[in-house]
């Protein structure tokens, strides 16, 4: 059984990726409108690069960086992904998400990002999560508004991207003042690992 937990909200599943997904996946981020205003995905996109990244998704959850989600309508479709990357030691952690065009405009995008938000401070117990996009796609800001986390930064052509610089908006959330303003996904506790010493300590304090 996969080591990814599995996420269940209003309309979506979150749950790791398969290297079956792999060809859909290529295809969904293959348009140059997703690699436009994200770092870490080139255009055209490597033929077999999806299948290596999610072949690296269980080492990245066993190692503690993270983990990423596969977000997907209940008829099993592919939506886009949704993710946190983790630094334990600063209990803080990076959300990054994208939504295949087809999906643009639904509210797919806060909806996942809404549950992984909870899962990272309530199964990871982390203090602070963060989150940033290109100054040019405000469409990506407002989605980081909508989960109620804070700007914090404008940074001056700070992220390089197939030769052009660009300037980057930088917003963070404190567990603290998280409301998750929806009902909690359901998490299926048998493919979830378990929590860290430090955030099992860090729940009881709450």
């Amino acid at each position: 059984m996969t080591l990814i937990p599995t996420l269940r909200t209003d309309r979506l599943v979150l749950d790791g990726f398969r290297l079956e997904d792999a060809e859909e996946v290529e295809r969904l981020v293959g348009e140059e409108q997703i690699a436009r205003f994200t770092l870490n995905i080139p255009h055209p996109y490597p033929a077999g690069a999806a299948a290596t990244w999610i072949a690296e998704h269980k080492k990245d959850l066993r190692r503690g960086q993270g983990l990423a989600f596969a977000v997907r309508l209940p008829d099993r479709r592919i939506v886009g992904c949704v993710g946190l990357r983790i630094e334990r030691r600063h209990d803080r952690g990076e959300l990054g998400y994208w939504i295949g065009l087809p999906f643009w405009g639904q509210g797919y995008a806060t909806e996942a990002a809404r549950a992984c938000l909870v899962f990272g401070f309530e199964h990871f117990a982390l203090h602070k999560i963060v989150a940033s996009h290109m100054t040019s796609n405000p469409a990506s800001g407002r989605v980081m508004e909508k989960l109620g986390m804070t700007r914090e930064a404008e940074r001056l052509q700070h992220t390089r991207k197939d030769g052009v610089y660009h300037d980057q908006t930088d917003y963070g959330l404190l567990r603290a003042s998280f409301e998750p303003r929806a009902a909690r996904p359901e998490v299926s506790r048998r493919s979830a690992p378990p929590p860290s010493g430090r955030a099992r300590r860090a729940l009881r304090g709450r």
